[in-house]
């Protein structure tokens, strides 16, 4: 169904609050000031206010010292476009298996108009190494995939290349690119580049999108014959030469795209979204006229064309969203008209360009900064300073600590190591542990008093931590120091394990521990939920290895 082109057929505040995302997204920081938005789209102030408080409410934007961050929940737009796609999930395990056997950056990216965009990246850690996330884009004449697609363009995509190229030559519209040192590729030498890619079946990137960077990349077709990603290996002129890496990764660079064409005609394994009542109405009724419904019924119908792979159908929208079908219509209609979906035939999808709405920021979030909003306002609530942390070794190792304002308060930074066994995290998060591995740990710790008070006899504290693993906390009272009390609860990961430990510290001579219980962990509780779900979304990679 293509689009109508009819103003009638658009849907204005979604148009206006994916602009606004967008906006944030390629932001410094990913943070914008009410007013700068304003001056930025030309909307009243007033309609900005709107269109914040409502993305607020989806918790798609956080609001900070006046302005509005992105929030990862956010990310549920990007990772709609990556379960329909479906190529993270059926090639991502092949690209990471490359990856391990050649001891260099392996990625996939897909088209994007006239630029390249990442959807699976695996990164080897070294000093010199790729910095390109899930997400970033890269202009097409500056990488080797970009010239692999290029060489099925048509006129129109030429020109539309030519007008960007033009518009922009210092790249600025690729934040995740470093400025051009040199000019653009003539438009002669870029077509050469693609002429040759289209013949040979391959391309090279030979320090075109930085000096010392170097990719060899091949198409992946789908079983009709058609280019649907390309696959990248990239590494460092220290290491290799553009030419020694083709020549070093080409058989194992074919034979994986060859896998993956084959894994690309295995069926999608979806599921037919459930049915769902509108989630729009009732935030409506709650929030008033600040609420901008139709903003946030696009953003579900963004939303659920993730759940199916290969595309949905108006029906399955509507279904999946409680909307009716002229309401899904209207959303996908205006979706379609500014660049984030398509539809074939019956068939809606969402496109890469989903990913440009602060995706790749967010995806680079380390553990302490999904935290740390989530502990400043819990701060806020109880008054008291609380943290994040993991288990390394035989202690605890702060990832994120946000203190209270408090003339007496413990003070601790982010990296500082604590006894495991004397904390209420370190508790939590041995109290997790698998059976065999925390009997390993209790065998070999070292279980040294630091207060009279510490409980240093392994059996002892192999029957606490079995408490703590039954009641999902742990309340520590002046074992750690004389007057200290803190009460600890775990964040999950993706997958519902235990990846880290959220506390409270309190004063033992201004709390006691049934109030501790009854006021603080329910607070804290909550707390560790929202980091668990901004987690889930996020994924677990952004968690510290150990020292």
């Amino acid at each position: 169904m293509p689009p109508t082109g009819s103003a009638d057929a658009s849907v204005g505040p979604l148009e206006r609050g994916l602009a606004v995302l967008r906006l944030v997204a390629h932001a410094p920081g990913g943070r914008l000031r009410a007013s700068e938005l304003a001056r930025a789209t030309g909307l009243a102030r007033s309609t900005v206010d709107r269109i914040a408080a409502t993305l607020v409410r989806l918790a798609y934007l956080r609001e900070e010292e006046r302005a509005l961050v992105l929030a990862p929940p956010l990310m549920a737009l990007g990772a709609a476009y990556l379960r329909s796609s479906g190529i993270p999930a059926a090639l991502g395990p092949l690209a990471a298996e490359l990856a391990e056997e050649l001891d260099e950056s392996v990625s996939l990216a897909v088209p994007d108009g006239d630029a390249v965009r990442f959807v699976v990246q695996n990164t080897r850690r070294r000093t010199l190494s790729v910095s390109f996330r899930v997400g970033d884009a890269l202009p097409a004449e500056r990488c080797a995939p970009g010239a692999i697609f290029a060489a099925d363009w048509s006129a129109g995509q030429w020109a539309a290349w030519r007008r960007r190229s033009l518009a922009d030559p210092r790249d600025e519209g690729f934040p995740a690119v470093p400025r051009p040192s040199a000019p653009h590729l003539p438009e002669d030498g870029f077509r050469a580049l693609a002429a040759a890619a289209g013949e040979r079946g391959w391309a090279v990137d030979d320090q075109l999108v930085e000096p010392g960077l170097v990719a060899v990349a091949v198409p992946v077709l789908d079983p009709g014959g058609r280019v649907v990603c390309a696959l990248s290996i990239v590494s460092h002129t220290s290491r290799h030469g553009a030419d020694r890496l083709r020549e070093l990764a080409w058989d194992r660079l074919q034979r994986t795209a060859g896998r993956m064409t084959a894994a690309l005609k295995a069926p999608a394994a979806g599921r037919p979204a459930p049915a769902a009542a509108d989630a729009t109405a009732d935030a409506k009724r709650a929030a008033g006229p600040q609420y901008l419904q139709s903003l946030a019924r696009g953003l579900a119908v963004l939303t659920a064309l993730g759940e199916g792979p290969g595309g949905m159908t108006l029906s399955e929208v509507a279904h999946a969203t409680g909307l009716a079908r002229a309401t899904a219509r209207r959303s996908l209609l205006t979706l379609q008209e500014l660049g984030y979906a398509t539809s074939d035939e019956r068939l809606f999808r969402p496109l890469p360009r989903v990913l440009d709405l602060g995706y790749a920021p967010l995806s680079g979030l380390a553990l302490g900064e999904i935290a740390a909003p989530h502990l400043a306002e819990l701060v806020r609530r109880v008054n008291d300073s609380a943290s994040v942390a993991v288990l390394d070794g035989d202690d605890i190792r702060y990832v994120v600590r946000v203190a209270a304002s408090r003339t007496v308060r413990v003070a601790l930074a982010p990296g500082t190591r604590l006894p495991a066994h004397a904390t209420s995290l370190g508790r939590v998060l041995l109290a997790a542990l698998p059976a065999a591995e925390r009997e390993r740990w209790l065998s070999g710790a070292g279980l040294r008093p630091l207060t009279g008070l510490t409980l240093t006899d392994p059996a002892g504290l192999a029957v606490v931590l079995d408490r703590v693993a039954d009641d999902g906390f742990a309340l520590v009272d002046q074992e750690l120091e004389e007057g200290l009390r803190s009460v600890a609860v775990p964040v999950r990961g993706r997958g519902g394990q235990v990846v880290a430990a959220a506390n409270v510290s309190l004063h033992a001579g201004r709390t006691s521990a049934e109030e501790a219980r009854t006021r603080v962990l329910p607070a804290l509780r909550e707390t560790a939920a929202r980091i668990s779900a901004d987690l889930a979304v996020v994924g677990d990679s952004q968690l510290p290895a150990p020292d």
